[in-house]
């Protein structure tokens, strides 16, 4: 551990509803978000586990369950699977553009249409362009959207909302078209992601929680090899099949 980070304040929240299982209350362990160094932190609590949402950087610790189980991707040594590269195949004519992170009406309207059709019993499903920007922008961290448009038309299909970090990319949230399901837009934003850390010579990819048994969770084992944090070091979690 860094000597600088030995007065490093982080924080239990209170209870919560879990948003992945609703019949369970969560909690989270939370680095001091008034702390003017936490852009210098960020990279090493990636490490730990934690990830951003807004300006909070925290992590589950919810007790005696602990699904959420923090993944990335080395990209030195990722191939994409068949499936994968089918998916590559039939999304040929999505271009892709790195962009600074805003608030548009086009974005937000594609953000609502996504929660709508995804999380339409959450408490995202009434978020507007305050809400975009406050879960999605940040104030202090290096944000980029990886837009996917239609080539010919160019209709926006997807955003990646990527946080860019010296040897990692984080993959904080995509949203994506619900008509166009049979595009595997999910999975295309990552596997562009991974992309983008092989060009720039990044090591890894971090693609947050996945949790066994969780349906929506279930695409992150098929990008492998995929490493896991255990809470002391990140282990291989090898996919079952």
């Amino acid at each position: 551990m860094r000597h600088d980070a030995d007065n490093l304040r982080l924080f239990h929240s209170a209870p919560h509803p879990c948003g992945y299982w609703p019949d369970r209350d969560a909690r989270d362990l939370v680095l001091d978000p008034r702390d003017p160094r936490l852009p210098n932190y960020y990279p090493m609590a990636l490490e730990w586990g934690f990830r951003r949402s807004g300006d909070i950087v925290y992590r589950p610790s919810c007790g005696t369950c602990r699904a959420c189980v923090p993944v990335r991707v080395p990209v030195a040594s990722f191939r994409p699977d068949r499936s994968q590269r089918r998916c590559l195949r039939h999304n040929g004519d999505v271009a892709t553009h790195l962009l600074a992170p805003t608030c548009t009406d086009e974005y937000v309207a594609l953000y609502q249409r996504y929660l709508q059709s995804r999380h339409r019993d959450g408490g995202m499903a009434t978020h507007g362009a305050h809400e975009f920007e406050q879960f999605l922008i940040g104030s202090w961290n290096d944000c980029r959207f990886l837009e996917l448009r239609d080539a010919t038309s160019h209709r926006l299909l997807a955003v990646a909302v990527t946080d860019v970090l010296p040897e990692a990319l984080s993959a904080v949230y995509t949203f994506y078209d619900p008509d166009e399901t049979a595009r595997g837009l999910g999975s295309l934003g990552v596997l562009k992601q991974i992309e983008w850390a092989q060009r720039s010579g990044r090591h890894h990819v971090y693609l947050g929680y996945w949790i066994d048994g969780h349906q929506k969770m279930a695409y992150k084992r098929r990008f492998q090899p995929l490493e896991a944090f255990d809470g002391h070091s990140w282990v291989p979690l090898i996919d079952a099949g």
